[in-house]
């Protein structure tokens, strides 16, 4: 889906932080930051980067998420890239032999955005590509958020995962809910348009011989003229669709080069 608008501001309102520990590639971080900044996050942490960091092929795949790399923050352990949160859940896609609150994405991203903005910091743990968090990872966590996946096929790729959480956290704020385009709402047509749209039609109709029986005229008319009120078209759709009437109307008037072939043989 293309259509970022270079225009707008990039806003860096509180949002969770997202910890990848020690993620393997660069491409995954990179996807990742980009999810971020696709739904308003900004706050990237890695802890142990196999690859280092900076990446060049985490540069380019994040498709110019630039204000989300500049802001990455690298730490050796887990425990200081979280040293600053006081609220802190852990992903996972397996069940875990530890006593721990387990939400779904939406209700994690609730109680997270109510804690964010009470002024505190929260923040989401993501694990490797090939066999995600620790159980002392995830331990150090308040609770396990996991995704209604299917059982069979639960992994999911770093940068989906974070992409998922991403959009359910926007989601919990004016600007998620609320759809970049879509809702212009056009103005109608005056009415008098409309009734000149219905007459014109119903001449041309006339003039065609489309209504056959003179006595369901009366009904053909008035389902023609509930569907297309039901369009409430603009004054400039109206003048359109005159134009379409006026134009098979002339059909006639115009040559018909299979009409002059078949003359021709």
């Amino acid at each position: 889906m293309a259509g970022t608008d270079s225009s707008q501001p990039i806003s860096l309102a509180p949002t969770p932080a997202i910890i990848l520990c020690e993620p393997q590639l660069g491409e995954n971080i990179g996807a990742a930051a980009r999810a971020m900044a696709n739904f308003g996050l900004w706050d990237l942490r890695l802890v142990r980067p196999r690859d280092g960091w900076p990446n060049e092929k985490a540069i380019a795949a994040a498709s110019k998420a630039d204000h989300v790399l500049e802001r990455v923050t690298v730490f050796e352990t887990l425990e200081e890239a979280i040293s600053d949160l006081t609220l802190v859940y852990a992903t996972t896609a397996r069940s875990r032999d530890m006593q721990k609150e387990v939400y779904g994405p939406e209700e994690a991203s609730n109680a997270m955005a109510a804690h964010i903005r009470g002024g505190d910091n929260a923040g989401l743990l993501f694990g490797r590509e090939r066999w995600g968090l620790l159980n002392d990872e995830v331990a150090m966590a308040d609770a396990i958020v996991t995704l209604p996946v299917e059982a069979a096929f639960a992994s999911l790729n770093i940068a989906q995962a974070v992409l998922l959480m991403s959009y359910e956290f926007r989601r919990t704020s004016e600007e998620g809910r609320a759809l970049p385009f879509g809702d212009e709402r056009h103005e109608a047509a005056p009415r008098s348009e409309l009734i000149g749209l219905f007459e014109h039609l119903e001449g041309v109709l006339d003039q065609s011989g489309f209504f056959t029986t003179p006595d369901k005229r009366p009904s053909m008319v008035n389902n023609l003229r509930t569907a297309l009120t039901r369009g409430r078209f603009s004054s400039q759709e109206i003048r359109t669709l005159r134009g379409v009437i006026s134009s098979i109307d002339r059909r006639h008037e115009r040559p018909n080069p299979n009409r002059q072939k078949k003359q021709e043989e």
